[in-house]
């Protein structure tokens, strides 16, 4: 049995992390969000507003791919909060160039189908809390979102819309979804 890898997506303060968490705690596989971490780093370091750096697109990628390949074959199903297509969001959002690391990056995963097809996308829960990473109106970042949507349909994904609810029932609302889909699966082998 290989791995299932599935994304988890939307607008930021959507809740993805907290839907990831909690489905860690009931056993899966999940991958933290790089942007946060890169982000975190870099202050870290001293250097404010990262996101003005378009080598800040490079290094989300490089901490995705390396999250993905360190978690690699596992077999099981994986959730990963956000993906290389996020990025190309966030660059476009940026107005940062497509960098060749990140069209490279978005080559490889379309090429080697490392994702499912099916991505799951947090709707927003009318309310943003503001953090130090996140500095962004709720406006902007429904509109943030819907770039999201756009480009993930422009390559070739599917949404599976993932209301905003109690975390319990999102949780358990994605956990149909992927058993509906593997049942699909089983009846057209």
């Amino acid at each position: 049995m290989s791995a299932d890898r599935f994304i988890l997506t939307g607008p930021p303060g959507a809740g993805k992390t907290t839907i990831i968490r909690h489905l860690a705690e009931i056993g899966f596989s999940t991958v933290d969000e790089a942007a946060t971490d890169v982000l975190a780093a870099w202050q870290r370091q001293g250097i404010n507003e990262a996101w003005t750096r378009p080598s800040f697109i490079d290094a989300i990628v490089a901490m995705q791919r390396d999250r993905q390949v360190q978690l690699g074959e596992a077999a099981g199903t994986h959730f990963y909060d956000r993906s290389p297509i996020c990025t190309l969001a966030l660059a476009k959002w940026l107005e940062h160039p497509v960098s060749d690391v990140l069209q490279s990056e978005i080559e490889r995963i379309l090429r080697e189908r490392v994702y499912r097809p099916e991505v799951f996308f947090v709707r927003s829960l009318g309310f943003l809390t503001t953090t130090e990473a996140r500095r962004i109106s709720l406006t902007d970042a429904i509109r943030f979102g819907e770039l999201h949507e756009e480009v993930y349909l422009a390559h070739g994904f599917t949404l599976i819309y993932v209301e905003p609810e109690a975390v319990g029932q999102r949780v358990e609302s994605i956990k149909r979804s992927v058993g509906g889909l593997r049942g699909l699966e089983s009846k057209t082998l």
